[in-house]
């Protein structure tokens, strides 16, 4: 269980709390280290010899896969795309844990997986291929998880949380939340502030992954349904993924001073920003607010390198 805790009362008598994903105890924390002990239990318990996944020089799921590859001494191939190959600090730590790089362009990324898998399976390997960010039931999963934490702190506390914000990117985090909330018939709103991706697609993959879950499970519920429970909100994207704003940096700045929390300008700074600008357009008044930090460390250390002009 990651620490969660009150954070400050905003000026429409808000009470605003953090919950500390990034304090995982695993390569820096975040949603993807939740998702990924669910993937190598499972590779455990097969008897995989090798790990296969896709993500940028900056991902965050790369960067935690192939440091718990390693400490395993498990091989891990990373396929990623040569558009997002600058060095980052994640890149860094995943060249210290000798992964295997490939970089293609994008649109050769779905057919270079599969020679990749092919040839692995070929050598008498037994490759685990893990769907960037950790998408899938079993990321989904972590997220449920995550949300049974969330009700144990509320009935050990005597509090109710209105309101549930997270960055919103590959999906199954925010659709964890949601199948948590219908699993347990709660009523609240779970916000995705989305870091990329516009609607409807952004929505449609939180919702995808919502009902592949919940359909693996048993739970019949129509997607009509569904899709009313999904808030995804894509206006606070700016100038798309991993771009930076004056009003994100002053979140960076700004909560790292008051809180002594580290955010960065790709995640969770820019949801963070969100949400603060959704409340007041939205004029939501006394309400307990949750925020999920789903980490990003290494990320936020590529933004102190600049921090000299954030304001």
């Amino acid at each position: 269980m990651t620490p969660l805790y009150f954070l400050f009362g905003d000026i429409n008598k808000n009470n605003i709390y953090i919950k500390r994903d990034d304090l995982l105890p695993i390569s820096f924390g975040g949603n993807k280290a939740r998702k990924a002990v669910n993937f190598f239990r499972e590779i455990e318990q097969g008897g995989f010899d090798c790990v296969v996944t896709y993500g940028s020089s900056s991902s965050n799921h790369c960067r935690i896969v192939s440091n718990m590859a390693a400490s395993r001494k498990l091989p891990c191939y990373i396929i990623a795309p040569k558009e997002s190959s600058l060095p980052t600090f994640n890149s860094k730590m995943m060249e210290l844990f000798d992964s295997h790089f490939t970089f293609v362009s994008v649109n050769e990324v779905h057919d270079t997986i599969e020679r990749l898998l092919t040839t692995l399976k070929e050598e008498g390997k037994k490759p685990y291929f893990i769907a960037g960010g950790g998408h899938g039931n079993l990321g989904t999963q972590a997220y449920v998880d995550c949300y049974e934490e969330i009700k144990e702190y509320e009935h050990e506390y005597k509090i109710h949380f209105d309101s549930i914000f997270l960055a919103s990117g590959t999906g199954t985090t925010q659709a964890g939340l949601i199948c948590g909330q219908l699993i347990n018939q709660d009523i609240r709103k779970i916000i995705g502030v989305s870091i990329a991706r516009k609607n409807p697609r952004g929505k449609q993959v939180v919702l995808d992954s919502s009902y592949e879950y919940l359909e693996s499970k048993g739970i019949q519920i129509s997607k009509s349904l569904l899709d009313n429970e999904i808030i995804f909100v894509d206006d606070y994207i700016g100038l798309g993924y991993g771009m930076k704003s004056q009003n994100i940096d002053y979140t960076i700045n700004s909560v790292l001073i008051n809180f002594g929390i580290p955010m960065d300008s790709t995640y969770t700074a820019k949801a963070y920003t969100g949400m603060m600008r959704y409340i007041k357009e939205n004029n939501i008044k006394g309400e307990n607010i949750l925020f999920i930090h789903t980490g990003g460390t290494p990320l936020f250390f590529d933004d102190l390198m600049r921090l000299e002009n954030i304001i």
